[in-house]
């Protein structure tokens, strides 16, 4: 069986939805509805951050992170994933492979990272918030959205040139409808002892340390929100974090259970792993838009001005 290396075998073959080839027309369909919700919701997410100075705080400075992350994610898979499905556009080259894996597991870091700054934002705005203002100043903030990109990134360089070193062989079919670390790892004949540690410790660094954090981070909050005294005060302090909580749920319950299905799913269709891994990543970019709308009354007065905004203008 020969071996190929990078040079003579460059194009790798992504799958679609394995069984269901004949339906992928349709299977498309709510696709492009889920792209289009999440980037139009979270495209007016950012235009009412930013246009709106009622929100220029803290909190709205993070949900624009959150949904610039969102909008990276689906930008990151759209054209594999609906080039499948529209027109059977399989093939994809080593390097365009590694530049798309580069960016999903990048904006999924980055998600994971803001999801913690939002925790601790929620934290600070509840045990302390006398001084809420003085701590999460707009110099502050950025330096924090400067540290989840230089994170995401110095875990990923590394993680991406290891990849450059194997040769791949045998089948070249990788399993999902775009380029994932652990699928193009498994492809390679060389030794990927070296790759696998560096990958679980990337995830460990990121995800693992980010869910510990937020968990911590909502003991704190518990314990200051039970230490004040009016029960009317309580249930407003815990109903600003529904919505922060919600998007923690979104985000970690797919990649616990992508991570299941991987480890113990070998006898369910093989259809499964493939749509749990595209909902694992668009879940959380529809999803979070609409909760933020929905539990949150001042992205709600932004969102009703800007529609009576553009109605008294026609």
């Amino acid at each position: 069986m020969p071996i190929y290396d990078n040079s003579t075998f460059p194009t790798f073959l992504l799958t679609g939805v394995p069984g269901l080839e004949w339906a992928h027309a349709w299977i498309s369909i709510p696709f492009c509805c889920l792209y289009l919700t999440a980037l139009s919701g979270n495209t007016l997410i950012l235009f009412i951050v930013l246009t709106e100075p009622s929100l220029h705080e803290p909190m709205y400075y993070f949900l624009s992170m959150l949904s610039t992350t969102d909008i990276g994610l689906c930008i990151s898979t759209l054209v594999t994933v609906l080039g499948i499905l529209w027109v059977n556009a399989r093939e994809i080259s080593f390097n365009a492979c590694l530049l798309q894996m580069f960016f999903i597991h990048l904006f999924t870091f980055m998600e994971s990272s803001v999801l913690l700054a939002m925790a601790f934002d929620r934290f600070v705005a509840i045990s302390n918030p006398l001084r809420y203002a003085t701590i999460l100043t707009h110099e502050r903030i950025a330096q924090i959205g400067l540290a989840v990109i230089t994170r995401g990134t110095v875990i990923l360089i590394p993680l991406v040139l290891l990849l450059k070193r194997l040769a791949f062989c045998h089948s070249h079919v990788l399993h999902h409808s775009y380029c994932f670390h652990p699928d193009v790892m498994k492809l390679s004949c060389s030794d990927t002892k070296i790759n696998s540690a560096f990958g679980l410790t990337a995830i460990i660094s990121t995800a693992g340390v980010d869910s510990f954090f937020i968990l911590l981070s909502y003991v704190l909050i518990i314990h200051s929100v039970l230490n004040i005294a009016s029960p009317e005060e309580r249930k407003k302090a815990f109903s600003t974090c529904i919505s922060h909580i919600s998007a923690v749920a979104i985000f970690y319950i797919p990649l616990i259970s992508l991570s299941f299905v991987h480890r113990f799913g070998k006898h369910v269709p093989p259809f499964v792993p493939t749509l749990i891994a595209n909902v694992y990543l668009l879940i959380p970019p529809v999803m979070n838009p609409i909760i933020y709308s929905v539990k949150t009354k001042q992205i709600q007065k932004a969102v009703f001005k800007l529609v009576c905004s553009k109605r008294t203008y026609i």
